[in-house]
Parts: structure tokens; sequence; C-alpha cells
């Protein structure tokens, strides 16, 4: 492991003074690096950046305009651009490749591990691409050139080709001296030795700790435990999900005939844990993933159209009030508590759905239990809904001194809360068996359930009992 990767010395921050005590890049450190990039200084960036993580570098980007990290770019030793590159920003990484020649984004990628590699060389485009991988040796660009072969968010695309293997007849000794003996050649870091057959296919795994602890002459045949093996096509979200539940610290990697071609490892995992929970997150508010770097019109593009779809569903829950245009008229108090009808919907509403996305991505909410979650969530929504409703009706009747309309406001959010706790649940469950991503579109339809509920119980409640 390089020292770029290494964990950070509190005596480097220190002298650097680029980090607070919180690990955030300091106003004033970032500042030196503006004032050298304006001076074109370069040794003076060259000083500044490079006992940095690569991970405190690529926030350093985030920071900065695209002129000046178009300086500060071309500063960066070749091992620190490699480690750096990996970690920021699609959009910014976009930005910052098309300013890296060819021959020197050729040697930092030769610094990186495969999975790492292929990431880069994907965002590149296709004539930059070709200068990168003419320039880098055949080993390397093959196994580049392997890893983009595979479909993106697979396992196949996320594995690193580099994977330590022995077969199933060696002992610990065979196998400590062969580790010794290949050095450099090695992969960077690995937790587990993945035992195969003649064919190439893994039929178990030992971890290091354990090959440590055994004695030189047992078979690694006597040693080996069974291996989670996932296949390269497989899905990433499903990959994070076999990792999750088995704890896994490393997974090999197989062909679609079951041959070891790569290994997975935990780090990999938690970018996308990260990745697909940030993901959820924005979707759920019905926009993308949009970097610090994103411009005002792409931001616009991506918000833009379910906000047209929201104002679809709030057209079709005005003409529903507009039904009501007698009762409004006549009773003036209904226009003044009707908001808070539809709020304490759409919040109980928003409460299931976040609950029902989430237990979806964690695979907790099944056919097998389904009718038990809608169940609870039913019985807590006519909970919820007769707290909260007691205790607005008594607001009411304090407010107006009108009984009736306590009562008409009280069953009203009763009956809100109830639909809000099926819409919460049901929409996200109808969108997945339908093979969509709930966290897209759900918000969405559930605020309209719950708005155009609230509204049309609360006034023809109002039309039945006051009028």
């Amino acid at each position: 492991m390089s020292e770029q990767t290494a964990t950070l010395d509190p005596h480097v921050i220190e002298d650097h003074e680029a980090l607070d005590e919180d690990y955030v890049l300091t106003a004033a450190f970032v500042e030196k690096v503006v004032d050298a990039a304006d001076d074109g200084d370069g040794l003076r960036l060259r000083s500044l950046l490079e006992d940095l993580h690569p991970a405190d570098v690529a926030d350093l980007m985030g920071f900065l305009t695209a002129e000046h990290r178009g300086v500060v770019v071309l500063w960066l030793p070749p091992e620190l651009l490699a480690e750096t590159l990996p970690e920021l920003d699609d959009g910014i990484r976009e930005e910052v490749l098309e300013r890296v020649p060819a021959g020197a984004l050729a040697e930092a990628l030769q610094e990186l591990d495969s999975d790492d590699a292929a990431a880069v060389v994907e965002d590149l485009e296709d004539d930059q691409r070709e200068k990168v991988l003419a320039a880098m040796p055949a080993t390397d660009r093959a196994a580049i050139e392997s890893s983009l072969q595979y479909a993106e968010d697979t396992a196949g695309r996320l594995m690193q080709r580099e994977v330590m293997a022995a077969p199933q007849f060696w002992t610990v000794g065979d196998t400590i001296d062969h580790v010794r003996a290949q050095g450099e050649d090695l992969p960077e870091l690995f937790f587990d030795i993945y035992v195969v057959d003649p064919l190439n296919r893994p039929v178990g795994g030992i971890p290091i700790s354990g090959l440590l602890r055994a004695a030189r002459a047992v078979k690694l045949s006597d040693l080996m435990e069974p291996v989670n093996e996932i296949a390269a096509d497989t899905d990433q979200e499903e990959v994070a999900y076999i990792f999750e539940k088995y704890h896994l610290i490393s997974a090999p990697v197989v062909d679609a005939g079951g041959r070891l071609v790569g290994q997975i490892t935990v780090d990999d995992i938690v970018n996308i844990i990260q990745e697909e929970n940030r993901e959820d997150i924005l979707r759920l508010a019905g926009v993308s993933d949009e970097s610090r770097g994103a411009g005002v019109f792409g931001v616009v593009r991506s918000r833009i159209p379910w906000l047209l779809v929201n104002l679809g569903t709030a057209v079709f829950a005005s003409l529903v009030i507009g039904q009501f245009a007698d009762e409004l008229e006549a009773l003036v108090y209904l226009a003044i508590l009707m908001p808070i009808v539809a709020s304490i919907g759409g919040n109980a509403g928003t409460q299931a759905l976040t609950v029902a996305v989430r237990s979806l991505a964690a695979r907790e909410l099944t056919s097998a239990n389904t009718p038990r979650i809608l169940g609870r969530e039913i019985m807590v929504g006519l909970f919820n809904g007769t707290a909260v409703g007691a205790l607005l009706a008594g607001i009411a009747w304090i407010w107006f001194g009108e009984p009736l309309l306590s009562l008409t406001i009280g069953l009203a959010v009763i009956i809100n809360l109830f639909a809000a706790a099926l819409a919460g649940t049901l929409v996200p469950l109808a969108l997945d068996r339908l093979e969509r991503d709930p966290a897209v579109s759900s918000p969405v339809f559930v605020s309209w359930i719950t708005d155009t509920i609230g509204f049309l119980s609360f006034l023809g409640l109002a039309g039945v009992i006051l009028l």
C-alpha cells in the first residue's frame, strides 16, 4: 500500500494544517492552493498536496473552480493522481481527465488495481481511451479491456482481476513460499487465498489469518472453508446484499463456466452501499445524483420532470376541491382546516413509504411477510389517526366552538392516515412487482393519494355532517 493510501499521519496533518479536527479541509488551506494556482506556482502546489490523502485531494477538487482544477491536476505526482481519480465525483473526474495528457494518465493508471483503473478508463472519450490504452503495458491493458466487457453495475465491472489462488494439493508451506516468491506480482491487497481445482474453479477459501496459524505440512484441502461464489453478471446491489448478509471480507468472482476470474473486496462494497443509499435518498426527492460540479441546466433537467408530474397530481387534487365549492362557500373555516388534513396525511404516507422502500432494498419486505407488514402499517395508521384526530378535533372545538366540525375533522384525519398507511406500503410494493424503482416515483403517487383522500374525506364528511 502506498504512502498516500496509508492511514493519515497526524503529524502530516498538523504540519500542513490542511484538515480541521473533523477531517475537513480548512478554508485557509484551500485559499493557499487557490493562490498557488493563480500564481502558477507548481512547486508550491506540489508541496501543499503531495502528503495529502487521495480522498482529501478529491475533496479539494470539489472546492475549486474548473480553472484551478486544471492547474492543480498538472502538478499532482503520478501515484497521487492515480489514487485520486477513483475518489472524484463523476462530473469532476470527467473534467479532470480531459486535462491530463494520455501518457501521464497511462502511467498513473498502472498504479491502480484493475477495477479502479477500469472505472477511470470508462469515463474517457473514445479517442482518448484508445490513446491511453495504447500507452499502457499489454498486461494492464488486457485486464482493463476485460473488465470493460462486463455490463456496468455488475460484479464483473466491480471486481479486481488481481487475485491469489492456489491448487488444492498444495500445503500451507507451499503457499507461503509462493507468496514470498511472487513479491510485487501479488495483489496489493487481499484477505483470502482461493483454493482452485485443475479447471481453475474455486472449491474453497482460506483466510490469511488461518493460513498463518496452520502448520506448514497441512494441506490446503484440509484447511479450506466454503466460499460464496459471485457470478460476474450479478448486479452490484445483489453483491452488496450478499456481503452484508454473510459478513464477507472478500469473495471470488466466477465466469459462466464457474472459473475464477477475479475478486471483490469489502472496500468496494462500502462504496457501493454508500452509492446506492445516496441514490435512493435522492430519488425519494425526485432528483438525480448531483455532484458539486453539476451545472445549473443539468440540475434543472434532473429535477423538473417530477415537478411536472407533481403539478399534474396537484391539479387533480384541486379539481376534487372544486367539486365542493358550495360547502367551502357556506363554511369558510373548512378552507382554513383543509391543508392540515392533507399535510398530516402526506407526512404519514412519507413515513410508511420510507420504511417500505428501505425494507424492499434490504429484502426485508417479501411476499412471505407482506400481509403482516401491511397489517402492522394499517394498525399504526388507525392508532395514529385516532390520536392525532382526537387532538385536532379538540383544537378545532376550542378554535371555532363547533362540535360537529370537530367530529368531521377528527374522522377525516383517521380516514386519511389509514389511506396513507395503505398507499405508503402498497404503492412501492406495486412498483417493485412491475420492476420499477419504487424510490423514484412512489413519493409522487403517495402524495397524490393522501391529498386526494384527505380532501375527499374532509369535504365529503362536511357536506354530510355540517350541511
